[in-house]
């Protein structure tokens, strides 16, 4: 083929529509940059609306994984704040016993944002700079056999950790409190978030699926007991989030982003700012012409072992253990000892091997077998999963 030739081709394919099959953060990401950048880009989400899994739930877009704020990462690709988002610098954590701890970071440790289709949203902003972008964006269209350039973004496949609970107006001033016991959530935290009149409170749970309302149930009681909580017009939520250490993440020859591809933090599922990252940089990939494997296996690799070796380490300690890290990340600026602890060290590489083996499959919650089982997976997460496209290995 001669220069000519292969200039020809490169602009035929530049010329040619990129199709992302997924409507969530990872492919609207994608989206807007490829858009941005000249590309002609068409989403397509089987759902109906953006943010189908969500209900207007408060969720964290963690700040503490790299040096770089997380807004002004967005921002460097061409993705705007045009979402609600409130940044977060302290709040107060409770070990298993009751006992609180103060956390305060010199920097926000996450930005409170709002999941779902409302206005105001993560979900709803990106969708609109999308559209503005000039991104044809089609609803209720299943893809089953996609062709052309495609990016696969289509969200979870399984449930390694499910959070449900209540969003709920209230009188009760603007906090964030989080719980870990293994009463209130086995393996996982409680959380409570108010901010301007509005609430979620949830549990995160690893194992136990089938016990979810249960939880739910003393998860309420605890943070009324602790903060005083009262809620008004409370409506019942739920989501799940799956962890995976991938080989790879392309299926077919084509990148796959967000949770599909396994981007999901393993110790506490904070994967909003890995779909995002995962979503830009499968967009470089495209723009310029490279392979997409190096660039996430170097901004996101070294995040997700230590993500699983950080999970082994949580489940080992136990409760006491946990209870002891809590002392310590209140006596210290919690943003930077948080962000030491998502780096390599010894101690995760050491653990990494063992971890490995222990999550070489999904965490499958062995109670949650589908029979007489009514928690949030298998209730909306379990017909989701049931498309044509599925995860890398």
């Amino acid at each position: 083929m001669t220069v000519h030739d292969q200039a020809a081709v490169r602009m035929a394919s530049a010329e040619a529509p990129v199709t992302i099959v997924g409507a969530g953060p990872a492919g609207l990401a994608c989206a807007i940059v490829l858009a941005r950048a000249g590309r002609p880009v068409i989403v397509r989400e089987w759902h109906k609306s953006v943010g189908n899994r969500f209900h207007g739930d408060f969720q964290g877009l963690e700040n503490w994984s790299d040096d770089r704020d997380v807004l002004d990462e967005l921002r460097a690709a061409g993705i705007e704040t045009n979402f609600d988002s409130h940044p977060i610098h302290d709040g107060t954590a409770f070990d298993a016993w009751g006992s609180s701890y103060r956390v305060c970071g010199d920097r926000p440790f996450h930005y409170l944002v709002r999941r779902g289709g409302d206005n105001g949203t993560l979900d709803s902003g990106l969708l609109e700079q999308a559209i503005e972008a000039g991104v044809e964006v089609r609803f209720g269209d299943r893809v089953e056999d996609p062709t052309g350039s495609t990016v696969f973004a289509i969200g979870p496949r399984t449930a390694d950790a499910i959070a449900t609970g209540y969003v709920f107006e209230t009188d009760h001033p603007d906090g964030n409190w989080i719980a870990f016991n293994d009463r209130l959530a086995p393996l996982g935290y409680a959380y409570l978030l108010i901010h301007e009149g509005c609430g979620t409170v949830a549990s995160c749970m690893f194992t136990g699926f089938k016990r979810q309302a249960e939880y739910v149930e003393r998860t309420v009681a605890f943070f009324a007991d602790k903060t005083g909580l009262a809620m008004r017009n409370p409506r019942p939520f739920g989501g799940y989030a799956n962890f995976r250490l991938p080989r790879t993440a392309l299926q077919g020859g084509h990148p796959v982003i967000g949770e599909q591809a396994g981007f999901q933090d393993a110790l506490a599922g904070f994967g909003m700012r890995y779909a995002l990252r995962s979503g830009i940089l499968a967009a470089r990939s495209l723009l310029e012409g490279v392979d997409y494997t190096p660039l996430w296996q170097r901004e996101l690799l070294p995040l997700l072992r230590t993500g699983v070796s950080n999970r082994f380490i949580y489940n080992i300690v136990g409760e006491r253990g946990r209870r002891w890290a809590l002392r310590g990340l209140s006596r210290v600026d919690t943003t930077a000892k948080l962000r030491r602890l998502y780096r390599p060290s010894v101690l995760t590489r050491l653990v990494f091997p063992i971890a490995r083996w222990r999550y070489r499959a999904p965490l499958g919650d062995p109670s949650c077998d589908h029979a007489a089982c009514n928690c949030v997976w298998c209730r909306h997460g379990v017909g989701h999963a049931a498309t044509g496209l599925t995860a890398p290995s």
